[in-house]
């Protein structure tokens, strides 16, 4: 993985007034002294940890490329581990260029998306599970997917996971104790009431990680929220009206709407993805007919369905039977459109609105927010990564098979075998059982360069 190589990367978006070059690497403070000319004659290599030194970054020696500000951050006390520092300069395109071309002819070479918390990763300065939730903070565009990131970064789904290893630890070493004394049938370290009882508080806290992943990937993604109900009763209005734009084409024509139209909005912190569906209607042009269809899956995958009618617009009894089927176990809110030419009442799950005139769309939006409360609860720790799924998925296989061995009662060494193979997919998602450079390689691939 190169980790002796120094490397560098700018970490700042073009266009701003400032940028930053990061280096690290156990050849920082030689390379820097090449290019960096500080204020005082006192080099970098001996200033002190989190020490900030302006001077400037001269070319041949002379030629000076801008003012600068150099932040020290030592060995081990640094992002990565490793000796590092932050080149503060204007945010010039050229200057950044010019400054990266020195580092690169001093030693430095150029840093590969995400090797910088990568390098933390494999130093010990955090765990995989940490570091992946990096680029979700750098990714996260509501207050609800943020807040889940920051959780998983200070090391939220690392602390529930120990807990439970220990806890593996704990049954294990007793079952692994009574077979060192084998020879002593009388001997029993391990009550089995007990373990039997402690195997399902462990599997039912698995089994809820496995399932927190369809609300945490919703919050982290978007939650999806299918638009639905009969031709011209308003749903790319309504679309248009949540979304404060003109995104979907409105006419009196039925049928318009062929496809799915999608976009998302932040309400309340949480982001919601809208997907504006084709009217369900009996017809015989086949290429509506297959927009109608795909209106059907857009509700399976939905968590939220909002059915729209009108009362110049409504659906037949088998239509909304078949809805409604579709809709089990789902958040289904029945919206009353055209307020404006005539009167609905409201109740828990219906509002009459017209979303011509953008009337009764706040509670809509509020009724949308308090479906998800409760959902994205602070100090619930929630599943957002397909990686940890699978791997807790396969845990909690493996811990179905050790309950079942208890309570067949076979003996220790069966089931210490399925309990060793949990604690290898807990370890998993922090990063415990994984050596491969090719699987490291493929988690940050998808990082940002110069994170």
């Amino acid at each position: 993985m190169y980790t002796e190589d120094t490397i560098c990367a700018i970490a700042t978006a073009p266009g701003g007034a400032l940028g930053i070059i990061r280096v690290s690497g156990s050849q920082t403070f030689e390379s820097l002294n090449h290019i960096f000319r500080p204020l005082g004659r006192k080099p970098l290599s001996e200033r002190n940890n989190h020490e900030a030194v302006f001077g400037h970054i001269v070319a041949n020696g002379e030629n000076v490329i801008d003012e600068v500000l150099v932040t020290i951050f030592r060995s081990p006390n640094s992002f990565t581990g490793e000796d590092s520092a932050e080149i503060s300069c204007h945010g010039s395109a050229y200057i950044l260029q010019q400054v990266m071309q020195l580092l690169l002819q001093s030693g430095c070479r150029m840093a590969r998306p995400g090797e910088y918390t990568q390098r933390a990763f494999l130093n010990g300065k955090m765990d995989l599970s940490q570091a992946e939730a990096v680029a979700d903070v750098i990714a996260s565009d509501s207050a609800a997917s943020h807040r889940i990131a920051m959780s998983q970064m200070r090391g939220g789904i690392s602390k529930e996971l120990n807990r439970l290893r220990e806890q593996l630890l704990h049954i294990t070493s007793l079952l692994e104790l009574e077979l060192d004394f084998g020879d002593h049938e009388e001997l029993e370290f391990a009550d089995r009431t007990e373990l039997n009882q402690l195997c399902r508080t462990i599997s039912a806290h698995i089994s809820r990680l496995v399932n927190s992943f369809h609300t945490g990937n919703a919050l982290k993604n978007g939650v999806p929220v299918a638009i639905i109900g009969p031709t011209n009763a308003g749903k790319s209005t309504l679309l248009n009206a949540l979304l404060h734009e003109e995104r979907a084409i409105v006419s009196d024509i039925h049928g318009t709407t062929r496809d799915t139209i999608e976009d998302t909005i932040s309400l309340g912190g949480i982001l919601f993805r809208f997907i504006d569906t084709a009217g369900i209607r009996e017809t015989n042009d086949k290429i509506e007919a297959l927009g109608i269809e795909r209106s059907y899956q857009m509700i399976d995958r939905a968590d939220i369905v909002l059915l729209v009618t009108a009362p110049d617009c409504t659906l037949t009894e088998q239509e909304l039977a078949k809805i409604q089927e579709h809709c089990l176990g789902k958040t289904l809110i029945h919206i009353t459109n055209k307020s404006d030419i005539a009167s609905g009442s409201n109740s828990t799950d219906t509002i009459s609105i017209s979303a011509k005139n953008n009337t009764g769309i706040d509670q809509i939006e509020t009724l949308l927010i308090q479906s998800m409360e409760g959902k994205a609860n602070e100090s619930e720790v929630l599943i957002t990564n397909a990686r940890h799924l699978q791997a807790l998925s396969e845990a909690l296989e493996a811990m179905n098979r050790v309950q079942e061995a208890m309570q067949m009662g076979l003996s220790g060494d069966l089931v210490s075998m399925d309990l060793r193979e949990v604690l290898f997919h807990l370890a998993e998602v922090t990063g415990g059982q994984i050596t491969s450079d090719e699987v490291l390689g493929n988690i940050f691939k998808h990082f940002c360069i110069g994170k």
